[in-house]
């Protein structure tokens, strides 16, 4: 596959967003050595309105990015799969199907392949109880990038629809 430069270029930004966004707000987690941020705000969104391979992307380049300069190396094995894993699943549910139902149903698998993706690395980490503690920060999390997400995409593709279509 080629890169367009524009495409390259949204991914760079988006990604470098979706990081200074989630370096913004970060709320640590003593007990799993781990954070809340509103890293699936930038994710969504750029999976939505890219596709592949931008939700992609965007998902494993910021998850990996936040973990290291965040300070957490331990992570950014896991964030780089995980979040990848997540954007790609947004982008692709909603390639097809641009219906609102269809992106909060893509949203909502993205939000599981991150929840059950950091449970289970916080288990094999910390043990089952972090793994099953994790769980409570990671669905906040979640609910707040869904909640974020859906206006701002739609108010990003109706301000300057070009940019999105490729």
């Amino acid at each position: 596959m080629v890169f367009k430069p524009r495409q390259i270029t949204l991914i760079a930004m988006l990604t470098a967003l979706t990081v200074a966004l989630s370096l913004l707000f970060i709320i640590p987690i003593p007990a799993t050595k781990g954070f809340v941020t509103l890293c699936e705000v930038g994710i969504y969104t750029t999976a939505i309105l890219l596709k592949n391979p931008g939700g992609l992307a965007v998902g494993a380049l910021s998850g990996l990015l936040i973990d290291i300069l965040s300070g957490y190396p331990e992570w950014c094995l896991f964030s780089l799969v995980i979040h990848g894993t997540q954007g790609f699943v947004v982008s692709y549910l909603t390639k097809r199907h641009n219906k609102p139902i269809a992106i909060l149903q893509a949203l909502l698998c993205g939000s599981l392949v991150m929840l059950v993706g950091y449970f289970l690395a916080t288990s094999w980490l910390f043990g089952w109880t972090a793994g099953w503690a994790s769980l409570i920060g990671n669905l906040v999390q979640n609910g707040f990038g869904i909640a974020v997400t859906i206006p701002l995409t739609a108010s990003l593709y109706k301000a300057r629809p070009q940019l999105f279509n490729s």
